[in-house]
């Protein structure tokens, strides 16, 4: 990987972080609200998050896959709409926990059970302020080869196993030494 493209996988400033910008393991995730693979991703990595504490960091970049799930790139802007209010990790656990629901009709009512400003929010939506952000991570995604989500970078390198609990844990431990 040349220097760009490694100084592309650290934390940049204006990420999705959960988790603390100092870890021994920085695990990039570039996802799509509707994929299965993602859900499941989502689950396994909560628990590992839990159980590894602030070692493990997660970062959350968009990669919708628009021919495959009409309602991923709406769902990232609503999670972007929701982070300009300061609650994308609750609107992004809101989406994969409602996956099966997905609709432009369940965007507003989850930014409502989060309690947030309803007028901003559908205001920044339907003006699609935040599709910029989404587009220059589908962008960047692409410029470091992910085309299917979700596409995982840990510490920089390339994850080329599986989304479930057992694999991700394996590379994680891997990456804290064995831990």
């Amino acid at each position: 990987m040349d220097d760009r493209m490694e100084e592309r996988m650290g934390i940049e400033e204006n990420d999705h972080v959960r988790g603390n910008r100092e870890a021994e393991v920085v695990l990039i995730e570039y996802a799509d609200f509707q994929c299965p693979y993602c859900a499941r991703a989502h689950k396994a990595l909560t628990s590992l998050q839990q159980q590894h504490g602030e070692r493990v960091t997660l970062v959350y970049r968009h990669l919708p896959l628009t021919d495959l799930h009409p309602f991923a790139q709406p769902a990232a802007e609503a999670a972007e709409a929701a982070g300009a209010q300061g609650k994308f990790w609750e609107m992004h656990d809101a989406l994969f926990e409602n996956q099966g629901m997905l609709d432009e009709d369940a965007l507003p009512a989850l930014a409502a059970n989060l309690q947030l400003d309803a007028e901003r929010f559908r205001s920044e939506f339907e003006g699609a302020e935040h599709r910029g952000r989404v587009e220059a991570d589908l962008r960047q995604a692409h410029a470091l080869g992910a085309q299917g989500t979700p596409t995982f970078f840990i510490n920089g390198e390339r994850y080329q196993g599986d989304s479930d609990h057992a694999s991700l844990a394996g590379a994680i431990g891997k990456a804290l030494g064995g831990a």
